[in-house]
């Protein structure tokens, strides 16, 4: 490592962009069998911690505008895996719910973690301090911008 400010290898983005397309990479084939891209993954994990939730919800959980999630959800709907419903307390306001068929798929989701972990090769432990810091860079980003906007 240099002590150049601009060098590649010093650079956070770099290493985050990197990483997390090689990760994203790594559960691709792994994802497939379910029929699911990893930002459909995403949404579905969001909707087996709860269900119904409304869009707004889902969007804040995963850090995403509702431009970016709308195709997702539109995807996953013709897939029949989740209901779009009006919200009965405001129908401006759109809540998700997960079909039969949804629930249904969290048995075979369940095997997703595991075979990663094994992919990965790294101590859970290791994998749960990382996930610990960058959940603790993330607060630290949403406080920032917030701060600027």
């Amino acid at each position: 490592m240099t002590d150049d400010p601009l060098a590649l290898d010093r650079q956070i983005c770099f290493a985050l962009a990197a990483t997390s397309r090689s990760v994203v990479a790594l559960y691709r084939p792994v994802l497939e069998p379910l029929g699911l891209t990893h930002p459909q993954y995403l949404v579905m994990l969001a909707l087996w911690e709860t269900s119904p939730r409304k869009v707004r919800e889902i969007a804040d959980a995963l850090h995403l505008d509702s431009a970016t999630l709308s195709p997702l959800l539109k995807r996953l709907e013709s897939g029949g895996l989740i209901e779009r419903i009006r919200n009965p307390d405001d129908d401006r306001a759109l809540q998700i719910t997960l079909t039969t068929r949804g629930q249904a798929l969290r048995a075979q989701a369940e095997l997703v973690p595991g075979t990663i972990l094994e992919r990965l090769d790294m101590p859970l432990r290791d994998l749960e301090e990382l996930r610990d810091r960058l959940v603790a860079l993330l607060d630290r980003t949403d406080r920032v911008a917030r701060a600027t906007d």
